[in-house]
This record gives C-alpha cells, structure tokens and sequence, in this order.
C-alpha cells in the first residue's frame, strides 16, 4: 500500500492521530501538497460519502472521518495556501430564517471540504440579508441553503427572489436541501440543484460549479 493509499484508509476508518502523522510524512518526503490532497484526503472522503449514501456509514463514521480530515488539512493548508494551491470552489451555506436544525447542513459542509471546496457556513436562523452581505463579501461560486420544516420552506423561495433581485445569480448558483425539500419543489423556486443527502450534494456541487465557472468566463469574455 502506497502512503497516500495507506492516508486514504486511515481516514476512512476515521483515524485522526493516524492521517495527521501520515499527512506530515508525506510533507516531509516532498510529495506535492495538492497530490496529498486528492489521492489521499479527497480520496478517503469520496469513499466515506459512497459508504453514506448506501447506509454502510452513518453519521458517527461521517463525523469520525470529517475529524481526521481535519486533523491532516491541519498540516496541509498552510503548505497548500503557502503555494497557491486554490480550492475547488467556494459554497457558502447556512440554514434559513425561522429554521435552527443543522445537522443536515453540517454533513454536507464536512462532505463539501472533504471534496476540495472553501465552505463558508452562516449557521442557522439566517435570514436573506444575512445571505446577501456574506455572499457580497466572499463572492462564493455557490450557496446553499437548508431547511427541515415545511413552515420554512418559503423562506428559500424569498432568498432566491432577494438573489435574484441582489444580480447574485449572474455570479452563483443556488443548491438547496434538507427534509422538507424536493427536486420538483427546488426547481418551482428557482433553485438550480437539489440534494437529497450529503453525498449527493458534493455531486451536484461539483456539477453546479462548472457551470458557474462556464458563466463567469462568458461574462468577463463579454
């Protein structure tokens, strides 16, 4: 078994002290930063999410593994960032007004990083000018929202309206989620993705954001 492979395994069975000292040693034999990152972090994590969505994990592995992907990007992101290394994308994401569940959202912000992407999260109960000042602030590829209760789903539909309204979407997509939530619902507010799960959300982020990458050059070549 190679290091990253061995790096890989460690973090799929949720072995923080073990990707943290394997992370280091990969640093240490000069290996680049970024092939640490996707054949061995990004990697094990692909794997703790296929396990997820066909219920061999469950969300004591999924935040076992989040933490020791956070114990090896401990010694990797200031390398990554010292070199210039860019995330894949950037997600803001947060709960939205009248609604404080966020255990949904923070599996699919664990599974996100896990993927490569910058995730900035705003927390729960967060209303659209929330939304709007942070998306100002960190010009995210996408934003998503969550919401478990029926009585909040219209929220999301103000949100996209206020979006829209903002000029936000010329810039962003928007992926929603959460127990409340369906595809036929995300597509009749505007949305443009729908995740049922976390695993699935690192999919269609991962589809969403060559969209918006495809938009933004179109716009600047205009």
């Amino acid at each position: 078994m190679t290091l990253l492979a061995e790096l890989a395994h460690e973090l799929v069975e949720g072995h923080a002290d073990a990707v943290a000292r394997l992370t280091q040693q990969a640093l240490d034999q000069h290996i680049p930063p970024a092939e640490i990152l996707e054949k061995g972090l990004i990697a094990g994590m692909e794997v703790v999410g296929a396990r997820f969505r066909d219920n061999v994990y469950f969300v004591p592995e999924v935040l076992l593994a989040a933490r020791a992907m956070k114990a090896g990007m401990t010694h990797l992101e200031p390398v990554l960032a010292a070199r210039g290394v860019a995330p894949r994308g950037k997600l803001l994401i947060g709960t939205v007004k009248g609604d404080i569940h966020d255990i949904g959202k923070n599996l699919v912000g664990m599974m996100l990083r896990g993927a490569g992407f910058e995730v900035v999260d705003l927390g729960i109960n967060v209303p659209a000018e929330q939304f709007l000042v942070a998306i100002r602030k960190h010009d995210p590829e996408l934003v998503g929202m969550s919401a478990l209760l029926t009585t909040t789903m219209a929220q999301m539909k103000t949100n996209v309206e206020a979006f829209r309204a903002a000029g936000v979407l010329s810039r962003a997509r928007v992926l929603v989620g959460g127990a409340a939530v369906s595809e036929d619902f995300a597509r009749t507010i505007g949305a443009h993705g729908y995740a049922k799960d976390a695993t699935s959300a690192v999919e269609r982020a991962r589809e969403l954001l060559e969209e918006v990458k495809a938009m933004r050059e179109a716009n600047f070549s205009d």
